[in-house]
Order: structure tokens, then sequence, then C-alpha cells
């Protein structure tokens, strides 16, 4: 607590708003002030008031008059050293606007030093937008809260670039702001220094790339603030209304979205490709070296990943798309098309477990490098959802540690080699029904289930219409009606058959080829070998 007021005092004293300007500012509904920055013609003698005077840096900017709808715009083709601290409230129809003017690039703020580009503190109501901001040796955006609740900050259409990219061996420090997590946005930190929210912040059309992380997203944990506690101990703040939508992360070392601690939050129409990059050896001991994914709930509720692009993950511990960690309860990923990482689920519920998650309408392909598992740990997934979903080439999947929870309808081919683990349990309550399974056996727990050729509409991995089905394929309406579920399937297309897989549609006109029963007979021999070997090795392994 006296850190945390020595660093009110300060702020209060002599907080830097953009660059080296002491102000501590609060809205009014007064008329708006605009101010203007051109690095190419501006002059800091200026006011910066007018568009046809505008200063030539940051530093220029005097006598600021900080209120609800006060625009900061820098000139386009100019670049800004930026390392800013603001502290302001702008209102819902007036917010605080911190963006670029003029034709051309987007104006760049940047900074050589180990700080934040722009910091937000205790903001509401503050959009930045059309910018790039740089920062080899720091960070893009820390916004926190010391002495209340933030509301309506938007980041819209930034690209975020150039920020300490290189190879580590470890994970990054979420604890002290957006420069030492090497992140593009950092909203408050684990474990986060107070109790208030940031509610209602909305992140859209950005990119971000040659970076190490993207945006990582904590609340507030328990009174302690230590984030490894026990059950009894916990007591979260939980950020409210986040929306991360039509954001494009690649060429990263670390992760692109962490939904930490958020009630609510929807992540959306969002693209990771080759994030994850680091830690993709094992140590000299063979020990994972550090854990990286790339984009994941951890400690969060009601809260939803959806229609988003994951491919290309390297690191060898983690690596998946699917990801629910740490208390995460009644979230969702659905509409996922995930290929190409190194394994597409791996869950780690502790203490309780976790509960009422779901996994839907999901494509995986070729996401074979490592296992994938509903759930590390006895603790387990409860009441956990899996319908629907198309997994091909993947490497081993065990359906591991579940209670009363509900297996159906999905495709499931492995990679050559590759076999299942499971529970046989019966009295865990677990149902599984209507999936089929291809170049493996059925697991003893779903006897039921098809095994034979899906028939697909293609044969381009590439190509997520490859798995769509055809016409004559036997999975078309051979799934259960689940009554909560979606009404599109993975293509976006309205639900029209209870299938198995992803596709929800009435099937294509490509010919399906199916086996023989010689062939059928050869491939359940063969199946069958290669389970009873993989058996063997797991019990003198």
């Amino acid at each position: 607590m006296k850190k945390i007021n020595k660093i009110l005092c300060l702020l209060v004293a002599f907080t830097v708003v953009l660059g080296s300007i002491g102000l501590f500012a609060y809205a009014s509904e007064n008329e708006k002030n605009y101010y203007y920055i051109d690095s190419v013609n501006g002059d800091d003698s200026n006011s910066g008031t007018d568009i046809n005077s505008p200063v030539k840096t940051i530093a220029g900017l005097k006598n600021l008059d900080i209120k609800a709808g006060t625009h900061f715009l820098f000139k386009k083709g100019g670049e800004y050293e930026c390392t800013s601290t603001l502290t302001c409230n702008g209102t819902k129809e007036n917010p605080i606007v911190i963006s670029s003017y003029g034709d051309g690039e987007k104006a760049v703020l940047y900074t050589d030093k180990n700080t934040e580009v722009l910091r937000l503190f205790d903001c509401s109501y503050v959009t930045v937008s059309d910018l790039h901001i740089k920062a080899p040796n720091g960070g893009g955006i820390w916004i926190d809260t010391y002495t209340q609740i933030s509301e309506g900050i938007t980041i819209e259409n930034v690209y975020f670039t150039d920020m300490q990219n290189y190879k580590v061996h470890s994970r990054d420090d979420n604890s002290r702001g957006a420069a030492p997590a090497r992140a593009a946005v950092m909203v408050k930190g684990l474990p986060a220094k107070s109790r208030y929210a940031v509610n209602d912040l909305t992140i859209r059309n950005c990119e971000v790339y040659n970076c190490a992380n993207g945006f990582m997203i904590w609340g507030s944990w328990n009174e302690s603030q230590t984030p490894w506690c026990t059950e009894e101990e916990i007591d979260p703040v939980y950020n409210e209304g986040l929306l991360i939508e039509g954001c494009y992360f690649h060429e990263m070392d670390a992760e692109a979205v962490i939904v930490g601690m958020c009630d609510g939050a929807l992540v959306t129409h969002c693209r990771s490709i080759n994030c994850c990059q680091g830690g993709a050896e094992l140590k000299e001991d063979g020990e994972v070296e550090y854990f990286t994914a790339a984009m994941w709930f951890w400690g969060s509720v009601n809260s939803t990943i959806q229609y988003c692009e994951i491919a290309g993950q390297k690191n060898i511990g983690d690596g998946m798309a699917v990801d629910f960690d740490s208390y995460s309860h009644n979230c969702t990923y659905q509409y996922i098309y995930s290929h190409d990482n190194v394994r597409f689920m791996c869950n780690c519920p502790n203490h309780s477990g976790h509960h009422g998650n779901t996994v839907r309408y999901c494509l995986s392909v070729n996401d074979n490098k490592g296992r994938s598992t509903t759930a590390v740990g006895e603790c387990g997934e409860h009441n956990f959802s899996f319908y629907n979903n198309t997994i091909i080439n993947c490497g081993e999947f065990q359906f591991k540690n579940l209670f009363n929870s509900y297996i159906a309808n999905n495709i499931i081919v492995p990679a050559e080699g590759a076999t299942f683990a499971y529970d046989i349990d019966s009295s865990r309550g677990n149902v599984f029904e209507n999936n089929c399974y291809y170049d493996v056996m059925s697991p003893l727990v779903d006897l039921g289930a098809l095994n034979t050729v899906p028939g697909f509409s293609g044969t381009d991995y590439s190509d997520v219409n490859s798995f769509k089905l055809s016409a004559d394929s036997p999975l078309i309406g051979a799934g259960s009606k689940v009554n909560d579920g979606p009404k599109t399937d993975f293509f976006g297309n309205p639900i029209e058959s209870n299938n198995i897989g992803c596709y929800g549609g009435t099937g294509t006109d490509t010919e399906y080829k199916g086996e023989n029963i010689l062939e059928k007979i050869i491939r359940t021999i063969l199946d069958v070998i290669e389970t009873l070997i993989h058996e063997i090795k797991v019990i003198f392994d």
C-alpha cells in the first residue's frame, strides 16, 4: 500500500503528459481543443492549436487545456519521440483522441528507451487511432488503474512494430507494464497494483508484428494481489466488456492475446500467424524451457474466442490454439481455424478444475508435433463440451480427466502412429456419441462411433473448403442435435443438417470414395496392431 501511495503522490505532483509537460487533467464538457504536431514543417514557437501553425515536437505543446473532446493530432509521414503518461477523462460522447491527420503513412510515435510509448493511467474514454507505434527497447501502451475504474478506452487502426522481438529463455515479466513484457498493449499486470478494473476496452483493426507479445490483459486476482494462491484466497475483480476484433498478429517471439481475469470478453475475427516462435527446442536436460500459446484464457469467465486463425506456433511446451488455464469457467472457443501448430489443445485446470467450457465448430489441420489433451491433472474439466470439431492429422489426443462432459459429432483423423489415451471410468458421467474416427481404433469409451472414411470434398489440406463433406458422406445427418449449439457452421453457413464434423450443410457434389470390405478389414487390423505396439511402448517406457 505504501508503494501505491507513493506512486499516486508522484502522479499528482508531476504527471508527464504527452512527453515532458506536467499536468493532471480532468474532463469537462466545454469547447473541444485541438492540438497539431508536425515533425517536418512544425515550429515549437507556434501554439499548435491551429492546423496551419503546428508545433514540431510533443515538448512544444504548452499551456495545455485537456477536456472532453480534446484531440492530439500528429501529421502523417512524420516521426515523433514519445514517452507520455496521460491521466484524464473524456466522455462517451466526447472522448479524448490521439490520432493522425493529413495524407500519407501513419504518424510514428516511438521511443528508444526501456519504457512505454504511451501510458494511460486512471483514464476513461480515450481513443488512440491511426498511428504507428515503435519501441525497439520498450513497449507500446500500458493501461493501468490506481484510484478509479477505467472505462471506454479504444485503440483502433494502430500498427505496433519493432518491440524487443528477440529470443529469450523464460516467460516475459507481465507485472510491470508493457516494456518489461515486450508487449504492444499491457492492461494492468499480473499481479495487479489495484482493485480497479479496466472496463469496455476495445482494440480493433490493429496489426502487431516484429514484437514479442501482443495484447496482455489482466485484472485483479485477490486482495493480496498474489496470482499463485489457494482457492480460498481468490476474490477476482474482472475486467468487463473487453472486445478485440479484426487484429492481425504475426512474426512474434511469444503470445498474441492473453484474456486474463475478464468477464464477458470477446476476441473475434483475429489472425495469429507465426507467433510463439520462441522455446522451440528442449533444454539440454530434456526439460521444456518455458511455455507460450497464441490466444488463451487465464482466470476468465463467460468469455469467447471465435472466428480466429491460429497457425505456425513453435513453442514446444505449449504451442496450442485452445487453452483454458487457471480457473477459466464457462468460456468458449468456436469457429477456430488452427493449423500447423505444435498441438491443437492443452487445458490446464487447477484446484477445483474448470467448469462449463466449450470447444465447438473448430477445424484443426496438421497440429501434430505434440500431444493434445482435454485436461492436464486430476482436477480436470467438468461439464466440458467438445462437439462438431474436425481434427485432421493430429498428434496423440488425450480425452482424460473429464467429468460429466459431452464429446460428440467430432471427426478425428490422427497422424501416422498417433493414438488416443482416455479414461474408461464410467462413474465420471462422460458421454461420447456419434464421433467419427479414421486410421485409428475407436476408443473403448466410444465403441458406437463410426470408423470410416469421412468423405471430404477435397484433398488440399491448405484449403479449408476441402473439409466440407460430400453429399454421399456417411457423416451427413449422422450427428446428434445439440440444443444449445450455434446456428451456423465453421464455414459461416446456416446449419441445415446434424452432421459429424464442423460442416453443417447437406453436402457438396464431390464424389464420395469409401472403402470396400477388404480395405476396411486390412485397415482395422493395422490399426489394432499399431495401438498394441503403442501401448506396449507406454508400459515399458
